[in-house]
């Protein structure tokens, strides 16, 4: 025989569970999960106590915010901000012509405005925006940057690759290898999964031969044999080169992080495309190529990221990048000696640090918007 009970009055509502939210919940969490997770936690605390403050003794307490070298030769000296504050036209321009400095401005102001309107999700017209940032934002880039006029004192006077340098180039490689990789990527993902047996192949070896290589090495190829392929009055310019071979290596990466998203794709997605009658650039365009780049969003920022960094590898060939600038500063004899190398080097880790993790907390919230989107 069963028992059945019913209630006929409303229970009391019970309290919530003892630290299952707020500060002291999270803490117990991440933070003391465990005895392992708890040692950690302890030597992290330790640890930080012991160097933050000698780092802000020297970065902050002690450190030289003006003053020549001779200040930073002092044994008690701090940071050498100072060296920071008097380079930091050449840190950002290089030796390009302080009259024209206004043109770089410009263009990483247009840069700017047109990346916010590309990585602002709710932005209106977006397909226009990446239309003016692929195809029209490099004709503005050359027009500004390199000029069209031979006169001298002309709004647009010719300037030599030779004298562009500091943070403008470093941002020049990373946004042209950004550019071009993403696209070239796919495609030669696309045909490296393709059943014509010429472009499949031409994929293949492609991206096997550039990512079996390093990264200086393809520099160097593109760099001293690039300009044997072509006749000398056609000879690309020295900066040119390496540009063309940060993107060619970038995009093999590339290539390998979207075919990864496009064999994730369910079948049944390939399927329902044929299904519906579109033919294969309209299933890629419509159907597999959003959701593939949704999945593989953490591997493609990494790429950035990673290329982002390596850009000051294009010093080898002779590029003056905002490492290099720091580098040839820091010898000077006015400069040299005491803590100016080191207050250059972590000026230079602030620099990229900022702009790898603002695109690793961009990539997370996208992540979690588009998480949101498919729970709804």
């Amino acid at each position: 025989m069963s028992v059945a009970y019913l209630r006929r009055e409303p229970a009391q509502a019970l309290p919530p569970p003892t630290f299952a939210r707020g500060p002291v919940a999270w803490m117990r969490e991440h933070l003391f999960g465990g005895a392992w997770s708890a040692l950690l936690t302890v030597g992290s605390i330790l640890f930080l106590i012991w160097t933050v403050p000698d780092m802000v003794r020297y970065l902050f307490t002690d450190a030289i915010w003006s003053g020549g070298g001779d200040l930073c030769r002092k044994a008690e000296a701090g940071a050498c901000w100072s060296f920071v504050r008097q380079n930091l036209p050449f840190f950002i321009y290089g030796s390009y012509p302080q009259p024209h400095r206004w043109r770089v401005d410009l263009w990483m102001a247009i840069g700017a405005g047109l990346i916010t309107w590309l990585l602002w999700p709710n932005a209106p017209r977006r397909s226009l925006g990446a239309v003016l940032f692929i195809i029209v934002y490099p004709i503005i880039t050359y027009v500004l940057l390199s000029g069209v006029s031979a006169t001298p004192g002309a709004l647009f006077e010719k300037v030599p690759t030779n004298l562009w340098g500091g943070v403008f180039v470093s941002l020049l490689v990373a946004v042209v290898g950004i550019v071009f990789s993403l696209p070239a990527g796919v495609l030669l993902a696309l045909g490296r999964r393709s059943k014509l047996p010429i472009i499949k192949l031409f994929s293949v070896i492609f991206i096997e031969f550039v990512r079996g290589v390093p990264l200086i090495t393809v520099l160097f190829m593109a760099n001293t044999m690039l300009p044997l392929f072509v006749p000398e009055h056609l000879s690309p310019d020295r900066l040119l080169r390496p540009l063309i071979g940060v993107a060619l290596f970038s995009a093999a990466y590339m290539a390998e992080v979207i075919r990864g998203g496009l064999q994730a794709m369910p079948k049944g997605q390939f399927e329902g495309a044929m299904a519906l009658g579109l033919n294969y650039p309209k299933m890629m365009r419509l159907i597999i190529l959003p959701q593939a780049l949704t999945m593989v969003i953490p591997g493609i920022v990494n790429t950035f990221i990673g290329l982002f960094k390596d850009t000051t590898l294009v010093a080898i060939v002779g590029i003056y990048d905002f490492l290099r600038a720091i580098e040839t500063r820091r010898l000077d004899p006015e400069w040299a000696g005491g803590t100016t190398s080191t207050t250059g080097y972590v000026f230079a880790a602030m620099f990229y640090f900022v702009f790898c993790w603002g695109m690793s907390r961009y990539s997370l919230y996208m992540e979690r918007k588009l998480a949101a989107g498919k729970r709804r």
